[in-house]
């Protein structure tokens, strides 16, 4: 149950914003095995005043953070990586461009279910992709 953020500095139409958000659910799914409908991806537009970026980055610098239960190997996360930037590229956006950020809090960490540390739930899905 992946928890993603998509953050921009420009705006873009709503099909490309639509395509943002289903290249980072797609790559989670392929990547990290999430279930499907697992889909809890938010977008947010800042003004290019409010959002400072690397001088070596264009207006399509966008960044990806997401927020996951730990226990994937890190050759999922390199698959995640090169899934979005990969995907992001199809629409527009150049490798440069692109910054991922992965946050992986202890299990214990998440209340889920009515209040229940997930470390003591049935996930229903494998974590250990």
């Amino acid at each position: 149950m992946p928890f993603a953020k998509i953050e921009v500095r420009r705006s873009r139409p709503e099909h490309e914003i639509q395509a943002l958000i289903e290249a980072v659910y797609q790559a989670q799914r392929i990547a990290l095995k999430v279930p499907e409908n697992d889909r809890q991806i938010r977008y947010i537009e800042h003004k290019k005043e409010h959002f400072a970026v690397p001088p070596d980055k264009t207006e399509n610098y966008t960044y990806v953070e997401i927020l996951f239960f730990p226990g994937r190997t890190l050759e999922a996360k390199r698959q995640l990586y090169k899934e979005i930037v990969r995907r992001f590229g199809e629409i527009g956006i150049e490798a440069n461009d692109v910054f991922i950020v992965l946050n992986e809090p202890p299990l214990d960490n998440w209340g889920i279910r009515g209040g229940q540390p997930a470390s003591e739930v049935d996930l229903g899905f494998n974590l250990n992709v």
